[in-house]
Formats: structure tokens, sequence, C-alpha cells
């Protein structure tokens, strides 16, 4: 079972020197008990607007749905962290035989030649304005895990001040699984994986489809929720915390049932990454794991994608 956490007294909607100390070491305690026990929680009441999630869900579709060669266009650099990706480009889990029946587009508040705003000018407006909005749900994020793992509140926002500007890797990502054709064997749209940074805001559309590694070793589908967030911890923060919370594995596989394989599925990702240069050390002094940067860390994690 995942938790539900309600934001309400500490959304975005929310004046900040009105939550009381008391409730925000509840919700602290709540995200952090969740991660601990299964790394995935639903964020319901959050404040970020029904109908922005659904502009920009009906904008990244327009874009999927423009021919490849037109897509092309707006193909990520190697080097670089934003633009298009295409279908069959990425491989998740690198033990799997093919790569992920998934295409996606990775955008970063920073000026690049793979943004399509010549097919649609509204294009960087309408992913500025999400990347921002979730960019602010995610300091209060920050400071409820500071919260529930008991450090200073400023230590984890001083390690993310670059969110949204240079030197930092934080991305909103639109993903799209288009409707099931031609299908190679041992394909799956997302494969087993756990996230790489400090932690995600997933906003899924109604088809369904996610997947997380149970505590048994089940995989367990994670329903939508009518304008909730699901939001799961990434490897930087699991080192960070030495393990005390947990990066959990999941996946997105091909849908059984007929009426599903013939609809495309949508998601949003938005990968909440610390600073290039925080060096990532137990936070327990314990040095279970070795310090290494974000930078470093994400370099090596996407070595093993592409």
């Amino acid at each position: 079972m995942i938790p539900v956490v309600d934001l309400a007294q500490y959304s975005l909607s929310a004046s900040l020197d009105d939550t009381p100390t008391s409730t925000l070491k509840k919700l602290g305690d709540e995200i952090c008990s969740a991660f601990k026990e299964v790394g995935f929680v639903y964020l319901i009441n959050h404040g970020i607007p029904t109908e922005m999630v659904e502009d920009t869900f009906a904008l990244s579709k327009t874009f999927f749905n423009k021919p490849v060669d037109i897509k092309q266009k707006y193909a990520k650099p190697a080097d670089e962290f934003h633009g298009w990706i295409a279908l069959e480009q990425e491989r998740l889990n690198p033990d799997r035989p093919v790569s992920d029946l998934r295409e996606a587009y990775n955008m970063r508040p920073t000026k690049s030649t793979t943004v399509p705003n010549d097919i649609l000018p509204e294009f960087t407006k309408a992913f500025e304005d999400f990347f921002f909005t979730c960019e602010k749900l995610a300091w209060r994020i920050l400071d409820l895990l500071s919260i529930g793992l008991d450090i200073d509140r400023e230590y984890l926002r001083q390690c993310h001040q670059l969110m949204g500007k240079g030197h930092n890797t934080t991305t909103l990502r639109a993903n799209y699984y288009p409707p099931i054709k031609d299908v190679k064997e041992g394909q799956v749209r997302c494969g087993e994986h756990s996230d790489y940074g400090t932690a995600t805001l997933l906003f899924q559309d109604d088809i369904g489809g996610l997947e997380i590694k149970a505590p048994n070793g089940d995989y367990m589908p994670v329903k939508p929720i009518e304008g909730a967030i699901v939001m799961n911890l990434g490897d930087l923060m699991e080192r960070w915390t030495a393990d005390r919370l947990k990066a959990t594995k999941h996946r997105v596989l091909l849908p059984v049932e007929e009426i599903k394989q013939k609809k495309g599925r949508q998601s949003f990702a938005f990968f909440i990454q610390p600073d290039d240069d925080v060096m990532i050390t137990c936070l327990d002094k314990s040095n279970k794991h070795p310090p290494i940067s974000t930078l470093d860390y994400l370099k090596q994690r996407f070595a093993a994608t592409y």
C-alpha cells in the first residue's frame, strides 16, 4: 500500500508562515516514513493547478504526434540534457534485451536549439511555467525531507539552490508511450529502474501502467488518483541517507487490455537533482557509500542508459 500525504496546510496556496511547526513535523515524518517503507508516496492537495497539468499534457501530445522527421530537428544532443529522445533510444534496465518502447522530451530553462517554438509558439512558456511551479513545490518537499530526517532545514535547499539555473540538471520530462503495434521480444514501455537524483514528482494520465517493486519483491500497480502527484525517492538521496530512505525500482509494462493497447500513455516527471558540484556524503557520517559529486554520479547512470 502506497501512503497518501495531504499537503493542504503546506501546499503552494498556503502561506509559509501560517503552517504550524507541529504540522510540518507531521508531514515530514509521513513522507520519510513512506520513503523508508515503500519508497513512494501520493501527494494530494499540493497546489499545482489541474488545468496547468492538463494543458501541458495536451501541448506535449501535440508535439509527440508530429512526424519523426520534424521531431528529429529538436533531438537532444549527446552532451546536453535538453531535447527530444526518440522511440527506443533509452534502455532503463540494461539487462533487458531491447530498448524501451517510449519517447520523451526533456526540458530545462536554458537556451537551446532543441526547443520547438517555431512549430509550437507557446511551447517554452507553457513548459517553463510548469517547471517553475514544480520547482516551488520541490522547495517545500526539500524542507519536509529535512524536517523528517531531523537535519538542518536549510541544508537540502542549499544543495539545490541552482534548480532552474546553470550547473544543476533538475529536469521536467514529458514521456510518451505510443499505441502498441510492433513489439520486439522482451520489450516493455519502461524497464525496471530507480531514479537517479533526490526525488521525482510524477504526473500520470488515467491510463495507468506504472508498477513499483514492493518490499516482498513482487510488483504492485501505482493506480492513478485524480489530482494526485506520485513522488518517489532517487538513488542519490538513498546514498545521502546511508540507505535509511529507499529508492524503489519501478517499471511500465505493456498493457494487457486491448483497449489500452490502442491508446497512447503520457506522464510528466519532474526530476529534482542537487547542484552539479554537491558532494553526496552520508548524512550520518557512516561513510557507507563513498563520496561522489552529483554530476559524476549522473554521468555514470546516463552512460548505462543510452
